[in-house]
């Protein structure tokens, strides 16, 4: 069995019966072990996950959405009895006891968790060269990045390791790999899918999405996965709308919006020629191409860095040595126990952002910084609900330039902090956003980006399936 299938695909084969459940596990297991030794996009595909999967796979009930099908895991999002690391070695060796709201739904839709993915340590980092364990590599040239945070997960869809996965965003950790490895990354907006079970680093931004070989495999998946959840204080309490119903309605009528700041000298020729080109392919499909401003763009960069940093300072404090994860053997005392644990357990950018978020918080700089940053935050906001007055979706680049080589920002790792200079605003506002291929540079895949309102995205993805029918993904596979 080709793991090249879509979810789509999959899932009616096993409906058919042609397939089984049981051959759709056993040919990720056969396509990881093969590849993935290369690649780096799973940090955990064990014999007893594995065996784990089977036994799920031999019970499974095909007339579901979701029934049989195999689903690669974020190591960030808890599954009952797997490995929960978050890529760092303060956790390594930990085991979630319960599930993540998102995977009791998949698993109520018939789905079968099975392998977790490798990341940039807690969510902090845009290469996936940050996980505490190995870097991922992208597929179509493993000298170069997938992207980050949710590398593995791009890396794992991409190479046909995995029929989809789930990631996170925070700043753009699922649509950047997903553009830098072509695919297609789902951010949803920001309280639409539970958080509960998502190991936080950045509370007030981050959320769980979809990557998939398709855009109707992420309205499935989304399909599964949306709706209020009382675990979750954050969660919006609305109702989800059928998102696969009007996917192949196209894009007559919508209003998309061009951000002249999204449109900068920074971009590469062969990205603004793929962006420009999947424009036009819009206009002619009936869509009418609007001319916006997002003024406060140019400060996105910083508020999040402030915002993120000092959220993921307090969210890292519970990892102490005390109650699970990494602890510092024969410690003098108790000073002595957190100071080792945390120094051992944690990487270098994770230590980077706790002091910077440690430092926007103190006394004497929570007012120049954070709560400028948080003034600045309702601007950003601001500008998008002026936009969104005017046009239905907005269309831009998920980034300046392709994927690039690993070892890149090695020395100047806020240099990598710039190439989110695209995605972080649509966290700091709260919409959402989506990643589909649109193109090749120098044999790179390009993203097209479409962000929406909150809750829009159900003409998110009326209008990435049209971008998709426009130019297949197969083409760029």
């Amino acid at each position: 069995m080709p793991v090249s299938l879509t979810v789509s695909a999959l899932r009616a084969s096993l409906a058919a019966r042609s397939l089984s459940p049981r051959e759709a596990v056993l040919a990720v297991a056969a396509a990881a072990a093969s590849k993935d030794s290369t690649l780096g996009g799973y940090v955990s595909l064990t014999e007893a996950e594995i065996n784990t999967a089977l036994a799920l796979a031999d019970k499974a009930d095909v007339t579901l959405p979701l029934g049989g099908v195999p689903i690669a895991v974020k190591d960030a999002i808890a599954v009952q009895g797997a490995p929960l690391t978050c890529a760092s070695k303060i956790l390594r060796g930990f085991v979630s006891p319960y599930d993540a709201t998102v995977i009791t739904r998949l698993r109520a839709a018939g789905a079968i968790p099975l392998g977790r993915t490798n990341m940039d340590e807690f969510a902090m980092g845009s290469s996936t060269e940050n996980s505490g364990f190995f870097p991922a590599r992208n597929p179509r040239d493993p000298e170069r990045t997938p992207g980050g945070s949710s590398g593995g997960s791009a890396t794992v869809v991409d190479a046909d390791t995995a029929f989809a996965a789930l990631g996170s965003d925070t700043g753009g950790s699922i649509r950047q790999p997903a553009s830098f490895t072509g695919i297609v990354g789902l951010k949803p907006s920001y309280g639409r899918v539970s958080r509960y079970g998502l190991v936080a680093f950045a509370s007030s931004l981050e959320g769980i999405g979809p990557m998939t070989k398709s855009v109707r495999d992420a309205a499935l998946l989304l399909q599964t996965m949306a709706g209020h959840d009382p675990l979750d204080s954050t969660s919006l309490n609305a109702p989800v709308p059928d998102y696969l119903d009007t996917l192949d309605r196209g894009v007559k009528g919508l209003k998309i919006g061009l951000p002249r700041e999204y449109f900068i000298d920074g971009i590469t020729p062969g990205v603004r020629a793929a962006i420009e080109a999947t424009v036009q392919q819009l206009a002619a499909a009936g869509a009418e191409i609007v001319d916006i401003s997002l003024p406060h763009t140019e400060f996105a960069v910083a508020t999040y860095y402030i915002i993120a940093t000092a959220e993921a300072s307090s969210n890292l404090a519970r990892f102490d040595g005390v109650r699970y994860g990494h602890r510092a053997a024969q410690p003098a005392d108790l000073t002595d126990l957190y100071n080792r644990t945390r120094a051992e357990g944690f990487g270098p950018e994770v230590k980077r952002r706790i002091i910077l978020g440690t430092y926007v918080l103190s006394s004497g700089y929570y007012d120049a910084f954070y709560v400028k940053a948080q003034k600045v935050r309702k601007l950003i906001r601001r500008d998008f609900t002026e936009a969104f007055s005017k046009v239905d979706l907005i269309a831009s680049p998920v980034t300046p330039a392709t994927a690039w080589k690993l070892g890149t920002f090695a020395d100047t790792p806020l240099q990598s902090y710039l190439a989110d200079i695209f995605t972080i605003a649509a966290n700091l506002a709260g919409i959402c956003g989506i990643s589909v291929p649109c193109g090749l540079s120098d044999g790179l895949p390009v993203g097209f980006q479409l962000m929406g309102p909150s809750l829009a995205e159900k003409n998110l993805l009326q209008a990435a399936q049209t971008v998709e029918s426009a130019l297949s993904p197969l083409a760029l596979r």
